[in-house]
């Protein structure tokens, strides 16, 4: 990573939130994309188009790995990688929502190194990058000191409560939902919440600077089976996602080990 990448990505996406807010969500052209891969809109793509443009060409070097850019494989030669969604949260976007996400990172041989998640429609800037902390707005954050779980408050969609998944019990904590993962990592990072949780394949470009958020927060962030997190793999998905606080995250472990794949 150049020493400048994260100022690069944090003006590009605010670049992106002035794209997206100049469409109006419900208003947006939007369809389905092939294969059940879900909705996509003219704000998805004109944001894309954008931080393709600016972003590659002042590092023509680095790969390319973005939820709406066909991926030809190109990026698995490259050390360095930007890894990106244009929108997290497309149906939010559409729906008139303010709980939509742009979402950019920057990993560099399967780590990644800085990323920045913003929220045009509330304002909020998310940013890290390795070894110098995590900042919302240009102050900085810590992940919550929570270890209780019965006590905590837990992002996660309703089927990750479901009862097989958890062999002792659902513990007893209060769960919440929110439709972009980068808002939820950034809102662990900041300690709204002490810990979020998806058991499903999740793609790189929703979490991959959500991720180096939380860490440089002071959190922990695995894949559902406790597995360090490596971006750019040829099949670009991770095995679900835990984040939150050390001795959190490692209860949630403990609950869920009898059901890890």
């Amino acid at each position: 990573m150049q020493a400048p990448d994260l100022a690069l990505i944090t003006d590009a996406i605010r670049m992106a939130g002035r794209v997206a807010t100049s469409f109006v969500g419900k208003t947006a052209r939007s369809w389905d994309k092939p294969a059940g891969a879900g909705p996509v809109t003219e704000a998805d793509l004109a944001v894309n188009a954008m931080l393709e443009n600016v972003l590659r060409t002042a590092r023509p070097d680095y790969g390319w790995l973005s939820e709406e850019t066909e991926d030809t494989g190109d990026r698995l030669q490259k050390d360095t990688v930007f890894i990106i969604d244009p929108i997290d949260g497309t149906r939010s976007f559409a729906e008139g929502s303010k709980t939509w996400a742009h979402s950019i990172a920057v990993a560099h041989k399967g780590e990644v190194l800085a990323g920045a998640v913003y929220l045009p429609m509330r304002d909020l800037l998310f940013c890290a990058e390795r070894g110098k902390g995590a900042f919302l707005n240009g102050a900085p954050i810590r992940a919550s000191s929570q270890s209780d779980l019965d006590s905590a408050s837990v992002l996660a969609a309703k089927p990750t409560v479901h009862p097989q998944h958890w062999p002792g019990g659902v513990p007893g904590f209060d769960f919440a939902h929110r439709p972009s993962l980068a808002y939820r990592l950034g809102l662990v990072a900041q300690a709204r919440f002490d810990a979020m949780l998806t058991f499903r394949p999740t793609w790189e470009w929703d979490i991959a600077a959500g991720a180096i958020l939380v860490t440089e927060a002071g959190g922990t962030c695995t894949d559902r089976t406790g597995r360090a997190l490596r971006f750019n793999n040829r099949t670009p998905t991770q095995e679900g996602l835990i984040a939150g606080g050390p001795a959190l995250h490692g209860a949630l472990l403990a609950s869920l080990a009898a059901t890890a794949p």
